[in-house]
């Protein structure tokens, strides 16, 4: 069952690696200190990923003045998103949830990733966004089924707006 908006956000506590190494990132650490804004994505060195998180870190200020952090999540090694990061200069910050945890937390983890042609990774992320607000709350949610499309980004920025 996915999250819904007027829920509590589910905490995590998930690795990210940076210049000193890996660190880990708990979203309730974060809870409070800006408005959050969650992005699952099936898997690193894809197409609409990339397009995704590329055009995200491109227009990164439009988050940071609605006093936003955006966090990208897949279940790729912390390494393999790091690899990803530098050849495609992705800025945001990167979370691996290898063991598909978080993505059952927030009710976007595929039983069975494309399907049609037999492909059975199981907790793959379905490309997702979360708003959460300063309290925890989640003010905005949107799943997507099919992994090419993405969300709708104007309205993750009204969610916002509206905080």
């Amino acid at each position: 069952m996915s999250i819904n908006v007027g829920d509590k956000a589910p905490d995590f506590t998930l690795v990210t690696k940076t210049a000193e190494g890996p660190q880990l990132v708990k979203l309730s650490d974060l809870i409070g200190k800006s408005n959050i804004v969650l992005l699952f994505v099936p898997m690193a060195f894809t197409g609409v990923c990339t397009t995704e998180f590329c055009e995200i870190s491109a227009g990164i200020k439009d988050y940071e003045t609605l006093d936003a952090k955006v966090l990208g999540i897949s279940g790729d090694n912390p390494f393999a998103q790091a690899a990803w990061a530098e050849k495609e200069g992705i800025t945001i910050p990167l979370l691996s949830d290898y063991e598909h945890e978080v993505a059952k937390a927030y009710g976007v983890a595929y039983e069975q990733f494309l399907p049609a042609v037999n492909l059975i990774m199981g907790g793959v992320a379905k490309r997702s966004a979360f708003v959460i607000d300063k309290n925890g709350i989640v003010k905005y949610a949107e799943v997507q089924e099919h992994p090419k499309d993405l969300p709708n980004f104007d309205a993750v920025k009204d969610a916002l707006r509206a905080l």
